[in-house]
């Protein structure tokens, strides 16, 4: 199967997109497909890798999440060794919601949610400037999200 065999399949993402929760009846109708070929299609495009899960999306700030970030880490050295160290104690820090390793004057850009500033002050100082191997820490405090997008633009 290629990624998207036909404009069938770009609507069935489109529309998982808008609302995973949405019921294979009602996506079949939506896609002009009965019942069991949409759902034969959906498996498809989630064993192809395509689909990687289906998530509620929660409100940071009714959380109480009310401080986000973001993170930029340099390593003393950018070495594959430093970088899978790294890397593996982020996975155990939850505050981090989103790592991109970056090309230019950092290595990496961390999406950081916290309490407050100081729980983020706290974070920083004694879950992550403790981590062997960063050189350098730089903080941007995000004070207002604008836009969010989770719709990914499906390709013609």
């Amino acid at each position: 199967m290629s990624i998207f065999p036909d404009s069938v399949d770009k609507k069935i993402l489109s529309l998982l997109e808008q609302n995973a929760r949405i019921s294979n009846a009602e996506l079949a109708e939506k896609v002009n497909l009965s019942p069991t070929p949409c759902l034969r299609r959906l498996r498809k495009l989630e064993n192809s890798g395509l689909i990687r899960g289906y998530a509620a999306v929660l409100d940071e700030k009714t959380l109480g999440l009310q401080a986000s970030a973001l993170l930029f880490v340099n390593l003393e050295k950018n070495t594959k060794e430093n970088a899978e160290q790294f890397e593996a104690a982020l996975k155990l820090l939850p505050e981090v919601l989103e790592c991109f390793v970056v090309a230019g004057r950092h290595d990496y850009v961390l999406r950081i949610v916290t309490r407050d500033l100081d729980d983020y002050e706290r974070f920083i100082k004694e879950r992550l400037a403790v981590l062997e191997k960063i050189a350098d820490l730089e903080s941007i405090i995000i004070l207002k999200q604008i836009r969010v997008r989770r719709n990914l633009p499906i390709p013609a």
